[in-house]
């Protein structure tokens, strides 16, 4: 390869690895497997992805509403399902929580595929697992990788608005504030830009990213990284008085509903929605931004270290047996 950087020799390394050695089942320290329903629920996985494949077929949306809602769930007292539970009159929940209210989807996905896992198996596969595989399925339904999910998570008996306010990046966090949010996870740089990918399909709202088309910093000009003609849509799209903030647009303007590279070859044009986003590449001379170069030209790259990632995220700390519960109900505790 022409002009190869230590960066890219060392990535395209990195996935020649994981070619070799197959993503392993069984994580060191976290008590999960890949096999763990083997016996006692052979055919959730099976269940969650006919659920799936239904409700992204009818909604492709529905498929980067899945993933987020992993996500979101993991970056809160780790992937436990805390963010299913609904709010009581005696219970504060995390759906409330700023990055959350009116924009977190998919909970009644959630409820169908419980609803038929109870009937199949009752009192065995946990809300948290059925998150956590939905997601896996519905990057693969989106034309993404697959891998194999470690389970055997449990249901939290607690949730954390104040930890949804404050753990969650929100779509105008510094390139600073979003690698220490990662790295207070486990997550380190090349997840972070990995992870990110994520955006290759699903819409954000007008709210999200709004402040960087008209007042940037304070000064009533607009974020200067923005391609103009992008800039120019989205300013058509979203005018800075007198229309609804909760209109949508897709995150990757390619190819919103597929997985694949253009989120990143977006960024290299200035054409990336959110401030997140795009201060991936327009840092100059940081890790991410030649993590974004290099990924928007390796694919295969791309989508073997999005596997190897997300069952890193996916692993933060779980609760396991005897912790927690198995709910009946994934929307309250037993």
């Amino acid at each position: 390869m022409e002009n190869s950087s230590p960066l890219v020799l060392m990535l395209l390394g990195a996935a020649l690895m994981l070619c070799l050695h197959p993503l392993q089942a069984q994580i060191d320290g976290t008590g999960l497997f890949h096999d763990y329903y083997a016996k006692s629920c052979p055919k959730a996985e099976e269940i969650i992805k006919s659920i799936v494949e239904k409700a992204v077929k009818k909604e492709a949306r529905m498929a980067a509403s899945l993933l987020r809602m992993h996500f979101h769930d993991c970056f809160v007292k780790g992937c436990d399902a805390s963010i299913l539970l609904d709010d009581t009159s005696n219970f504060t929940g995390e759906k409330t929580a700023n990055p959350n209210r009116n924009s977190v989807r998919g909970f009644d996905v959630v409820d169908n595929i419980k609803a038929a896992l109870e009937k199949a198996c009752p009192g065995v596969v946990s809300c948290a697992d059925i998150v956590t595989v939905a997601a896996r399925d519905s990057v693969v339904l989106s034309g993404g990788p697959s891998w194999i999910v470690p389970l055997g998570r449990r249901d939290s008996r607690g949730a954390s608005l104040q930890g949804a306010n404050q753990n969650i990046p929100a779509p105008n966090s510094t390139h600073q504030t979003l690698e220490t949010k990662f790295k207070l996870k486990g997550l380190d740089v090349v997840d972070l830009v990995v992870l990110s990918g994520g955006h290759t399909i699903g819409l954000s709202r007008c709210t999200s990213f709004k402040q960087r088309l008209y007042n940037l910093t304070g000064n009533g000009k607009p974020d200067p990284t923005v391609d103009q003609g992008y800039l120019k849509q989205l300013t058509t799209l979203c005018p800075q008085t007198g229309t609804d903030d909760n209109q949508t647009t897709p995150l990757d303007l390619v190819s919103p509903t597929k997985f694949d590279t253009h989120y990143f070859k977006n960024l290299e044009s200035g054409k990336g929605l959110l401030i997140t986003d795009e201060i991936l590449y327009s840092t100059k001379g940081s890790k991410t931004a030649a993590l974004v170069k290099f990924y928007a030209s390796h694919s295969q790259a791309f989508f073997q270290q999005f596997a190897k990632s997300m069952i890193k995220m996916g692993n933060i700390t779980p609760l396991i047996k005897p912790s927690g519960e198995i709910r009946k109900n994934c929307r309250k505790m037993n």
